[in-house]
């Protein structure tokens, strides 16, 4: 880890720059259980929150941290240093190296990326078995993004989908982006590539009425009739689904919307979508099934 001192002779925001990279190993190491990197916090804070221009939030969390002993009062609407005194605890000094790390970086100009945020703590999937619904799946229609991607993954996942089909254009889910959006689901949610002809098999398995597109100038999600077993097919981010797949949805399903835009980003559309059909089966006495 850089020397506290030699952060004291770069300037303010090339400083807090290459102390963010020092946090954020140290947030891994906490992560881990590994809390050496206490001392070195309880340093850097101390040195560094006289500097001019921090925000007075991150000032105040970081004399918090560098206090010897709880201070004898805070002021209204600030952490005193009692609730700061976690940094020798993994969870909590996890979540002090995180707020100093991205106080810092906002400070040094650097925007974090969505595909760069670590994992929620608290997280054991291998704990806990997951649990489906039997019938649903989902097609992704030519989507770009590889951060939507695996974003859906994360929403299968959470929403007991069965199993994803991704046509030829989808990024591949092992993209590095997809990889940091699904936080893991990528392993636990079954996919494959398949063309139009998954949603004529849905049809010929499940009836017509089990392809449905999720898009504009549809019926509304509110009074939809979701079916117990069937395929949503979702398109890309920019063109929607095309004239060749709807031609293969019997319906088509709409999120109803009060704001000027009248759209929303597919990943969020399809946690929509995924949580009405969830209740629609439970509604029904429809339970999810362990997965083998």
């Amino acid at each position: 880890m850089i020397a506290v001192r030699k952060l004291l002779s770069l300037s303010p925001k090339h400083g807090a720059r290459k102390a963010a990279n020092t946090l954020d190993l140290a947030e891994r190491a906490y992560r881990a259980g590994d809390c050496s990197y206490a001392p070195w916090i309880r340093e850097f804070c101390a040195a560094y929150a006289s500097v001019e221009h921090l925000s007075p939030e991150l000032r105040a969390l970081m004399a918090a941290c560098a206090a010897p002993a709880p201070a004898p009062s805070a002021p209204a609407g600030r952490l005193s240093h009692d609730e700061y005194a976690g940094l020798g605890e993994p969870e909590q000094g996890a979540r002090l190296a995180n707020r100093l790390r991205r106080g810092l970086e906002a400070y040094g100009g650097v925007s974090p990326a969505d595909w760069d945020f670590m994992e929620p703590l608290g997280l054991a999937p291998g704990e806990r078995t997951r649990r489906v619904f039997p019938g649903v799946r989902a097609y992704l229609e030519d989507l770009r993004s590889p951060f939507n991607v695996g974003s859906i993954f994360r929403t299968a996942d959470a929403f007991g989908v069965r199993e994803l089909y991704l046509s030829g254009f989808v990024p591949e889910p092992s993209h590095p982006r997809a990889q940091r959006s699904a936080l893991g689901a990528i392993a636990m949610v079954s996919w494959r590539r398949a063309g139009l002809e998954a949603l004529e098999a849905c049809r010929a398995e499940d009836g017509a009425e089990a392809v449905f597109a999720l898009e504009l100038r549809g019926e509304s999600i509110d009074g939809f009739d979701f079916p117990e077993r069937g395929i949503a097919v979702l398109g890309s981010e920019e063109l929607g689904v095309s004239p060749e797949a709807l031609a293969l949805c019997s319906r088509r399903v709409s999120i109803p919307m009060l704001g000027a835009k009248g759209s929303l980003n597919v990943g969020v559309a399809f946690g929509v979508l995924m949580d009405a059909w969830r209740r629609s089966l439970l509604e029904r006495g429809i339970e999810p099934e362990s997965q083998a």
